[in-house]
């Protein structure tokens, strides 16, 4: 089974329907005796990072989600459930997050004032590290995949397997090089290739 955090600050809905149309079994879930239980953990998440931490903390999820990583246990951040999984985001005030890749959470601040903040729509991957993790093959280089977001982690190009580039680079799909991954991007709204990246995360 595949958990879905529900903390309060996710899209569960389009998540489990985009597993679902794959054919895995994925299920919101809420205590982390359902998260201990499951084979793989998603983390999504809408919202403002500090929001975010304080409701993972006061369930004790963030707590659970650590033991489990380190026991092996396969964990994909989307969006905002990736940018928690950085040292700290700087929305509204400074907040420690999970700290599974080392790095910050910053505002987008493209060099193009024209552009508009929040990113939101499609724009395409530019891949990288392509031997780090077994997940870079279910990313094509240029693949166009849907975003909305107002920040962006800043971090060692170590951690990223693809930028994307909207007014500068930004890390849009990263992973700790062992069993911890992030996507800024959602993939289960990225069409074919996005449900082709949940099903190779299935996989590990």
């Amino acid at each position: 089974m595949i958990a879905v955090i529900d903390y309060g600050a996710g899209n569960l809905f389009s998540v489990v329907t985009a597993f679902k149309e794959i054919g895995l079994d994925a299920r919101p879930v809420k205590t982390p005796s359902e998260i201990s239980d499951a084979s793989h953990i998603i983390l999504p998440g809408v919202g403002a990072f500090s929001d975010a931490m304080e409701k993972l903390r006061a369930n004790g999820l963030d707590f659970v989600i650590k033991a489990e990583v380190q026991r092996g246990k396969p964990l994909l951040g989307i969006c905002l459930g990736m940018q928690v999984l950085f040292d700290s985001g700087t929305e509204h005030a400074e907040t420690a997050g999970l700290s599974l890749i080392p790095g910050k959470i910053e505002p987008l601040a493209p060099s193009d004032r024209t552009l508009d903040i929040p990113h939101m729509g499609w724009n395409n991957l530019h891949k990288q590290n392509c031997g780090i993790t077994p997940m870079s093959h279910a990313i094509d280089d240029d693949q166009f995949v849907y975003f909305v977001h107002s920040f962006a982690a800043v971090c060692d190009p170590r951690y990223v397997v693809a930028y994307c580039n909207y007014g500068g680079e930004f890390p849009a799909f990263v992973t700790n090089g062992e069993n911890v991954y992030g996507c800024q991007f959602h993939p289960e709204k990225s069409g074919e290739k996005g449900l082709g990246i949940l099903r190779e995360f299935c996989k590990l």
